[in-house]
């Protein structure tokens, strides 16, 4: 059975030239200038409630096309709604929900930001499948403020998903690329605001109606734009708060083959799985460094955390750059879309409703960290770290699973739940940072520095790991949100 997907591929402003030299996918079909004006109530309330509104211009020719996005699309049975126009001025009527869904008048609407790109488009033949490839190049300009456009769309028209990951290896072969991971309206709302330069994980719209399977890859692909997100981020301002949400997008997609390994029983998910863990590393001995520098104020310990920082950070871009890192996420894209737990799931949960294998998943996880955090007062540091990532994995899959307990009990007791985790984890944490800080001291060459203490954190173990106690207590008294 065919599938219709398309991926989306960001270079960088210096490499467009080098890509369209290159002759890779021949003549093109179609050239053409576009502008396209995004318009929202002064509040923004289309984008905020998952509706994207733009005009665009092409030649004398104008369109208006209305989107529903993320949960919205999934209210109506066509979530586009596309009209021409004979004026810049944008059109609510009948035709589309928006007039009914926000009372709008006119004049509510207003221009937010323009996108004008030169749009090439090719009609490419790979592995006996029909692929229309769109390259986008040009500018985002809202206000004084611009931003540059560089990308790819892969969509598959006719044969096997394969296919593009085929193509798309072969352009990585000529210019690096990246996934991408935002629309142009995101990307153009995100330009206003500019002073925002961390994302956290956003929720996960599960449907009940999905299989186990499908469920799996809406986590995997949410964890991964986390991460890209804050990848952006990172590169250009070297944020240790964009570096630690990056690092926690890893975190979180490690946990989600865990949660699923009753799914995931192919070689390749194994091997992924390994490489994750080692691009995780990297990542972790960076936030380590970042960790201690928050803490120092003795000059000359500064100014060695800031020497180590940077060595590093060179080390977490060079992971992503090299062809290891590369390599990984286009093989983990790949078999997100193409792998075999999609095609051939263990039989027990071919069928299997996905809210039946949450609720088995949350049990099995809370049993868990019932079991190894029974006694934290018993047990040794290494045991303690397991429960602690044991908390780690059940708030993870809390907050994956939380669309499909979304009734009004259910909301309830999840946010009671999730508040309990994050207390839990808060407190583990602390206890983790007190019994890890010598080994990372040792690691960058400070155990033996006369000032090292002050980079520790100042508390009794024994109190810190009753009030972790206590925590974990108040995890497993609540009530279960999903039952």
């Amino acid at each position: 059975m065919n599938t219709e997907i398309e991926i989306k591929l960001e270079l960088l402003p210096e490499d467009l030239d080098r890509f369209a030299a290159s002759g890779l996918l021949g003549e093109p079909a179609r050239v053409e200038s576009q502008r396209s004006v995004y318009f929202d109530t002064r509040a923004r309330d289309l984008f905020q409630s998952g509706f994207t509104l733009r005009i665009r211009t092409v030649g004398s020719a104008r369109t208006q096309t209305i989107k529903a996005t993320g949960a919205s699309a999934s209210v109506f049975a066509r979530p586009e709604w596309e009209q021409p126009l004979d004026s810049d001025e944008p059109v609510v009527d009948h035709t589309t929900p928006l007039a009914a869904q926000f009372d709008l008048e006119p004049g509510d609407l207003q221009a937010h930001f323009a996108v004008d790109v030169e749009r090439t488009t090719w009609k490419v033949k790979q592995d006996g499948a029909d692929v229309e490839v769109v390259l986008d190049r040009g500018l985002i300009t809202a206000g004084t403020r611009q931003t540059a456009i560089g990308e790819i769309e892969l969509e598959l028209k006719d044969g096997a998903p394969e296919a593009l990951f085929t193509l798309a290896r072969r352009i990585e072969a000529i210019v690096p690329i990246r996934f991408g991971v935002m629309s142009k309206a995101e990307r153009g709302f995100r330009l206003i605001d500019a002073e925002q330069m961390v994302f956290k994980a956003e929720p996960v719209e599960l449907d009940r109606e999905m299989r186990v399977a499908k469920s799996f890859r809406t986590v995997a692909l949410a964890c991964l734009r986390h991460h890209r997100l804050n990848e952006d981020v990172l590169r250009v301002r070297q944020n240790p708060e964009a570096l630690h949400q990056a690092r926690v997008a890893l975190r979180r997609l490690r946990s989600a083959f865990s949660l699923y390994r009753d799914l995931l029983q192919d070689d390749e998910s194994t091997r992924l799985k390994g490489e994750l863990k080692w691009l995780a590393g990297v990542f972790g001995k960076a936030r380590d460094v970042d960790v201690l520098l928050a803490r120092a104020s003795q000059p000359e310990l500064v100014e060695w955390l800031k020497t180590a920082r940077a060595a590093r950070y060179r080390e977490v871009f060079a992971a992503l750059d090299d062809g290891r890192g590369r390599a990984l996420m286009l093989d983990l894209h790949q078999w997100l879309h193409c792998g075999a737990y999609l095609s051939s799931p263990p039989a027990e949960l071919h069928d299997r409703p996905v809210t039946d294998f949450a609720e088995a998943v949350l049990d099995r996880e809370r049993r868990k960290l019932k079991k190894h955090g029974r006694a934290l007062a018993k047990i040794n540091d290494e045991e303690r770290h397991e429960a602690r990532k044991d908390a780690k994995k059940l708030r993870y899959a809390a907050e994956f699973f939380a669309t499909l307990f979304d009734d009004k009990r259910g909301a309830r007791r999840h946010k009671r739940f999730t508040a309990a985790m994050a207390a839990l984890q808060d407190e583990l944490g602390t206890l983790n940072d007190l019994v890890s800080a010598p080994h990372v001291l040792g690691e960058i060459g400070l155990e033996d520095h006369p000032d090292a203490g002050t980079l520790v954190v100042q508390a009794n173990k024994n109190k810190l790991i009753d009030r972790a106690q206590a925590a974990l207590d108040d995890v497993i008294d609540v009530k279960r949100f999903w039952r």
